[in-house]
């Protein structure tokens, strides 16, 4: 990414960074994030509804946050990036929705990067059937990863 010039990352949670259903993120991740944040000015954005979960989240990195981001609307990210101290060319979008957080930054000039979703313990999940339904549709659509 640094190749890339990219200077900020905004990070998908749910799924991303850890499942859905624990806002307890697994030490390899925490590590990536703290150690990434040295390189990069490093945001969390989420769709998630409840502000108590992604600040829990955000607490553990010490963070800043959106909460019910709305993704693939581009309202609330807009004033994020807006606050960021870089223009949107050298700013990364990092999640595992092709329909969201792919679709939001492409919307909005930034680099994305599509990650496979993460299970309970921060593992890679194999099998995804929405992740695979999304790829499949996105290459029909649009002949995105292809």
């Amino acid at each position: 990414m640094l190749s890339k010039k990219v200077k900020a990352l905004i990070l998908d949670v749910d799924g991303t960074l850890t499942s859905g259903k624990k806002p307890i993120l697994s030490d390899d991740i925490k590590n990536w994030v703290i150690n990434s944040n040295k390189f990069f000015y490093t945001y969390l954005f989420s769709n998630n509804p409840s502000r108590s979960r992604i600040k829990q989240i955000a607490d553990q990195l010490d963070l800043e946050f959106t909460h019910s981001g709305g993704k693939p609307s581009k309202k609330k990210l807009k004033k994020v990036i807006d606050a960021i101290p870089y223009s949107s060319n050298e700013i990364a979008i990092i999640g595992d929705r092709i329909f969201t957080d792919i679709l939001v930054g492409n919307r909005l000039g930034l680099y994305t990067i599509l990650v496979d979703s993460v299970d309970y313990y921060g593992k890679k999940i194999e099998r995804n059937k929405f992740q695979s339904i999304e790829r499949y549709l996105a290459k029909i659509i649009t002949g995105y990863l292809s």
